[in-house]
């Protein structure tokens, strides 16, 4: 029997985060999340889903002839079958990025795979759910992304800063202005990289599939 996944929806948008914020990228964003973050901002992801096999879903991100695809959810690790998804992605010579949460083990994702975590900071209500084993893991290419709403946040996350290739200070949409955060990590002179939710921009905070 084919392996499956449940995917919450497959779509062809402009890279709204990450250092490769900007680019044209296919998102594939996978059901179901073991966390309940204050902010989030994909909850419809939770549940809604149909269930596709792997061969059905790289045909689908082929489709869009575009070299980067994003796996993301939710948090797509908590369905095994991603694992063999990215590895095939990678075969196909796609740049393959995974966003997930950092509380579930990052260690058997295929080394090619750019990953993307996204470290709790307190305001999220799930800090606690960090795995601190996932660190030891990271690489030079990998990225760690903190987002950020409030101060308390920003100086926690200043004592957390990871061993990786990237770190990423990200406010929460409509909740800490840019410009404060900018101020911030200017005047701490930290060697973080700011972002912004690029698509909400765009498209609107509340648009779907972009």
């Amino acid at each position: 029997m084919p392996e499956t996944l449940v995917i919450n929806e497959i779509f062809h948008s402009i890279q709204g985060e990450s250092t490769h914020a900007g680019l044209p990228c296919v998102f594939v964003r996978l059901t179901g999340c073991n966390l309940r973050c204050a902010w989030c901002d994909t909850a419809y992801a939770f549940h809604e889903g149909v269930v596709m096999t792997l061969d059905q879903i790289l045909a689908n991100v082929q489709s869009y002839n575009c070299p980067l695809v994003e796996i993301t959810g939710g948090e797509p690790l908590l369905q095994p079958a991603v694992l063999p998804l990215m590895t095939r992605l990678c075969d196909a010579g796609q740049t393959v990025l995974l966003e997930t949460s950092g509380s579930l083990d990052i260690a058997p994702v295929d080394p090619r795979v750019i990953r993307i975590m996204d470290w709790k900071c307190p305001s999220s209500g799930e800090s606690d759910k960090n795995r601190q084993a996932n660190l030891r893991h990271l690489t030079a290419k990998d990225e760690v992304k903190f987002v950020i709403a409030d101060r308390a946040d920003y100086d926690w996350a200043k004592r957390h800063l990871p061993p990786c290739g990237h770190v990423l200070f990200s406010p929460v949409w409509e909740k800490l202005p840019l410009r404060t955060l900018a101020e911030w990590i200017l005047a701490d002179r930290l060697p973080v990289r700011l972002q912004t939710q690029w698509h909400k921009h765009i498209w609107g905070p509340d648009a779907r599939g972009v």
